[in-house]
């Protein structure tokens, strides 16, 4: 069971991951005019020098960028989390991401690949299902990720996603019934994400079985109004969501 926390962005907190069994450990690299951070690639070679690996999530789509920025960083993985959905009448706009992939996995052969599926909350109806995003994603994926999806009746949400264009940190639960079903439908491993937290994530194994979880937003920091700070974990919130995870694969323990 793969254990991802997210968003790293020093050495020391990434240490502080590495001791306490995190696998992967992901940070993220914004769309700046420097591409070039040395304390964020000081964190990716810390980690890449434990016995976890390091994920990147790059927020930006210019192809020229991310290719300057896997030369430099070189992470473990690298991962893509754009809504997906939001090209439901643009295929070739979706082939042009499995193309990107495709020439990743040419040019860095020893990176591998995540991309977040996008799932809207329970009762909204999916524009791609799942499943066929997977079909069309698996062959250049190592992993894929779920996400929660912010989304009304008439269509995408973009400015209420927390990133626009790109899924992820909303903090709400991921509709682990279609999870479930992406677990079923692929051989590629899936990482149940989207709201998990010391809380939820036994049941969210328990009722998925996914090959591991991802944390971020429910396993950050707090401030005095009890909302999440961006890129501080809280690291006792950290060591519960590692021991729920581990108790969820214990069977003597549920």
């Amino acid at each position: 069971m793969i254990i991802q926390i997210y968003e790293i962005q020093t050495p020391d907190e990434a240490e502080s991951l590495v001791e306490a069994g995190v696998d992967h450990i992901g940070s993220v690299l914004t769309p700046e005019e420097n591409l070039k951070r040395p304390l964020l690639k000081e964190t990716i070679d810390f980690v890449k020098s434990s016995a976890s690996k390091s994920s990147l999530i790059l927020l930006f789509s210019n192809i020229d960028s991310i290719l300057h920025a896997l030369n430099y960083y070189k992470p473990d993985i690298v991962h893509f989390c754009e809504d997906l959905n939001k090209y439901k009448n643009n295929r070739s706009a979706l082939d042009s991401l499995v193309y990107l992939q495709e020439n990743i996995k040419k040019k860095f052969t020893e990176i591998l690949i995540m991309r977040s599926i996008p799932i809207p909350q329970p009762g909204i109806a999916e524009f791609f299902s799942s499943i066929e995003l997977a079909k069309i994603f698996e062959h250049v994926s190592d992993y894929f990720l779920t996400d929660t999806l912010i989304i009304k009746n008439s269509g995408p949400i973009q400015d209420k996603q927390p990133v626009n264009g790109f899924v992820g940190i909303t903090g709400l639960t991921c509709n682990w019934d279609i999870a479930r079903k992406l677990v079923d439908s692929t051989d590629t491993p899936v990482i149940l994400a989207g709201g998990l937290s010391p809380e939820n994530v036994f049941d969210g194994i328990i009722k998925v079985k996914p090959a591991g979880v991802d944390s971020c937003t429910r396993t950050n920091a707090f401030d005095m109004y009890g909302n999440p700070i961006r890129y501080k974990k809280d690291m006792a919130r950290v060591k519960r969501f590692v021991e729920e995870t581990r108790r969820a694969k214990e069977p003597h323990k549920r």
